[in-house]
């Protein structure tokens, strides 16, 4: 993605869509900035499905969230869970940077299939075998109804 460091949505959104072609067959997995980036992307956009890795609702506070441009007006929760064929959460009690609150507010806000750990932190280790599980059951039951239409 462009812009890592601040993960801007003036940058972010339009290369989900001119670049990724984001659209109603993909499935984005967001984790922290990316799953702001993909429930904005979300609230315009029809899309297969999001899936939400340490998502969080406000700027918390911090100079580099506030620039990012994801947080400065309300979210549209409607129009998200509109557009997107599924929602899915994944959350950390234990999060070092996000308040357990800020991503409970995610998962009232979408009504989210919330998995809610205890202990995995910011989800920064290499392999989480339970997301995997999870993102190849939805693409399994896409693909079975994609071959009965």
């Amino acid at each position: 993605m462009p812009d890592p460091v601040r993960a801007s949505q003036s940058k972010w959104l339009p290369f989900m869509e001119s670049q990724l072609h984001c659209d109603e067959r993909s499935i984005i997995v967001g984790h922290s900035s990316g799953a702001a980036a993909a429930m904005r992307y979300a609230e315009t956009h029809k899309v297969g499905g999001i899936v939400l890795v340490g998502a969080y609702t406000s700027d918390m506070g911090d100079a580099n969230e506030r620039a990012s441009g994801y947080f400065n007006r309300p979210w549209l929760w409607d129009d998200i869970k509109a557009n997107c064929g599924f929602i899915i959460q994944f959350a950390s009690r234990d999060d070092p940077f996000l308040p357990w609150d800020e991503q409970q507010q995610v998962a009232r806000g979408l009504g989210a299939e919330l998995h809610a750990f205890n202990d995995r932190g910011h989800f920064q280790d290499e392999e989480q075998p339970e997301m995997l599980e999870v993102v190849e059951q939805r693409i399994r039951a896409a693909l079975s109804g994609a071959s009965r239409s």
